[in-house]
């Protein structure tokens, strides 16, 4: 049988940029493990295919790494959006339209845009903010070859947390330290030995045109390092608006990841607290075609 699919770049507006994701719209007859093959041959960190709803919503879509399903992902969210919108799949989009992915973390409400000639999406977290496991500092910065005194825990340890797909999440120093970091097999082997995500995603502060810098690494997921971590970031939104001092407010952050990849993204990203409680937590961004095709699957 033939399968139509899209490759877009996502989270950026330039071409070989962000965060590649291939997109099959129509995916029905396929079995999960020729899923699986498929995303093992584009090996983008993820792959989309997208059904007919089964709970009366837009679609459902499902997310392939190259190695496993995942329940919720960020970019393959905003990518199959962006997809489907310019593919005509969804109508004409003239003025803002939403609409509500079913996945297995989840409805995944998503904003899509016109802006130009092309279209800006956000997604809204499927799940509150759930908290896990807490590593010392010294137990991460084995994971991702640093010192310990190269994390910073004043606003919080290292702690797993999701919003439908777990990170452990950690603040670094500076942006020199966010650059020396490495996957460091042994300190992630530790980490799963402790029954913690091995899935690591680092921040620093920014003081230029991005509030943040991030860099997210899960080479036992099959992904060495991730251009822009959609999922990872939405709950980093969240984690930073619980932990703000202000009881109530709007929060906007402008991310930069992929950097140091040479795939530089930007991710926009906030969340809105009221009365010490986090209403919610959102990113966006825009997409670029870069390719279609027919895939042939046996």
């Amino acid at each position: 049988m033939q399968y139509r699919y899209f490759i877009c770049d996502v989270f950026t507006d330039t071409r070989f940029g962000g965060n590649p994701l291939a997109v099959l719209p129509a995916a029905t007859g396929l079995s999960d493990r020729q899923m699986q093959q498929i995303a093992r041959e584009f090996n983008f960190s993820e792959t989309t295919f997208v059904f007919p709803a089964q709970q009366g919503h837009t679609r459902n879509v499902r997310i392939f790494t190259p190695t496993i399903e995942v329940p919720f992902a960020g970019h393959p969210n905003v990518g199959t959006a962006f997809v489907l919108a310019t593919a005509g799949e969804l109508g004409a989009i003239d003025a803002e339209i939403r609409v509500t992915f079913e996945e297995k973390a989840g409805l995944v409400p998503i904003a899509i845009q016109r802006r130009k000639d092309s279209f800006w999406c956000e997604l809204a977290a499927p799940q509150p903010l759930s908290l896990g496991k807490t590593v010392s500092a010294a137990e991460l910065a084995a994971a991702v070859s640093l010192a310990p005194d190269d994390i910073v825990t004043r606003t919080h340890p290292p702690h797993v947390a999701s919003v439908g797909l777990p990170f452990l999440m950690a603040e670094v120093r500076d942006r020199a330290a966010l650059a020396r970091a490495r996957p460091h097999m042994s300190g992630l082997d530790a980490l799963v030995a402790r029954g913690v995500t091995p899935d690591i995603h680092l921040y620093a502060h920014s003081q230029d045109q991005f509030s943040l810098r991030t860099r997210m690494f899960a080479p036992l997921d099959g992904v060495p390092e991730d251009p822009a971590t959609g999922s990872a970031n939405c709950a980093l939104a969240w984690l930073l608006a619980l932990k703000s001092p202000e009881s109530s407010g709007s929060f906007r952050w402008r991310i930069a990841q992929g950097v140091e990849m040479g795939r530089p993204s930007l991710i926009d990203a906030r969340s809105q607290k009221r009365d010490g409680v986090v209403l919610g937590a959102w990113i966006g961004g825009s997409s670029v075609l870069v390719s279609e095709g027919v895939l042939q699957v046996s």
